[in-house]
């Protein structure tokens, strides 16, 4: 199906996930379009960073502008989903940017897709959705429990988006990936936050380091991605991707010590912790859903990718903000 579309089109190219989907696509022969934000500079994110991404059309636009989406979709059968708002600590700060983005957004990927007769749409949430689990591991029936303005969004958007599929019949699948990481992750997500002090020789900077998370490393995610768009028995459902194994936050910072030669010290740093209702204890994914209909399981197992990861980042070390909170 992907191969055979006339075209492909991933809104939030420019994104770590995004950017490593366009690649995994264009090397499966697939004709891919790439949507990103428009920005006067006229730069690509991470898909300057992505040599398979080399002569992919590109698209600026803003998935809130429902005019630009549809430009953007014109011509296309399948569409990947991916533009969002997705620092969790910002939407405590700008709920409204996230219901804009996240919302609006998806809205405007709907009606669009509708209206062109879009013959697959994924839309990609997250696990954060489920909040704190009640049970382990997490399913896809787990209920609903959004302890962020961020997941809040994120399942509002999956409600629209399966609302879409029951009232309309649009073909909408609902990817929900646990934590990715891999290269060309912004240094405000867990892993680069860590690695960053850790190799700069800083005392590491953290919030609370109880929580538990699955991580997946983002080749894996993307191969999951492709696979829900050609399985027909997700549409209208949700597929959960993750690696079924959980690691506590400060376990986490001494196995990226570990890998990377470094002492660990570890800094409380209030700042960066979630409020107490809102913080998620733990997270550890079920995927046993999308293995049965796909097939797919990650291969990269958790030291191998975090070893990946760190070479990547010191290669670019100087191209962080090492230490520097960001909201």
């Amino acid at each position: 199906m992907l191969r055979d579309a006339r075209r492909i089109l991933v809104t939030g190219a420019a994104g770590f996930i995004g950017s490593h989907l366009v690649e995994h696509l264009v090397g499966q022969g697939c004709r891919v379009r790439a949507m990103v934000r428009y920005a006067s500079g006229g730069g690509r994110g991470y898909l300057d960073e992505a040599p398979a991404a080399n002569g992919v059309e590109i698209i600026t636009g803003d998935v809130r502008d429902h005019d630009s989406v549809q430009a953007a979709m014109a011509g296309c059968d399948v569409v990947f989903h991916l533009a969002a708002l997705i620092g969790i600590p910002y939407s405590y700060v700008s709920p409204l940017a996230y219901v804009r983005t996240n919302v609006d957004g998806t809205l405007n990927v709907l009606e669009a897709a509708r209206a062109l007769g879009v013959a697959r749409v994924v839309v990609t949430s997250t696990s954060e959705v489920y909040g704190t689990a009640r049970r382990f591991p997490i399913d896809e029936e787990h209920p609903v429990q959004s302890q962020s303005p961020y997941a809040a969004t994120k399942a509002g958007a999956d409600q629209l988006a399966l609302s879409f599929h029951r009232a309309f019949g649009l073909p909408v699948a609902i990817a929900r990936p646990f934590n990715a990481y891999g290269p060309r992750q912004s240094d405000r997500a867990l892993i680069p936050t860590i690695a960053t002090q850790l190799l700069a020789g800083q005392p590491v900077r953290l919030g609370n380091t109880s929580p538990t998370r699955d991580f997946t490393y983002v080749d894996d995610t993307v191969r999951a991605l492709a696979a829900i768009a050609v399985t027909d028995a997700l549409v209208g459902e949700a597929a959960n991707i993750g690696s079924g194994r959980e690691i506590a936050v400060g376990a986490l910072a001494d196995l990226l010590g570990r890998l990377a030669g470094r002492d660990v010290r570890i800094a409380p740093d209030d700042a960066r912790t979630r409020p107490p209702g809102s913080e998620v204890e733990r997270l550890c994914c079920d995927n046993a859903k999308l293995h049965a209909l796909t097939g797919w399981q990650p291969q990269m197992p958790l030291e191998d990718g975090l070893r990946r990861t760190l070479r990547w980042i010191e290669s670019r070390l100087g191209q962080f903000r090492v230490g520097e909170y960001r909201v």
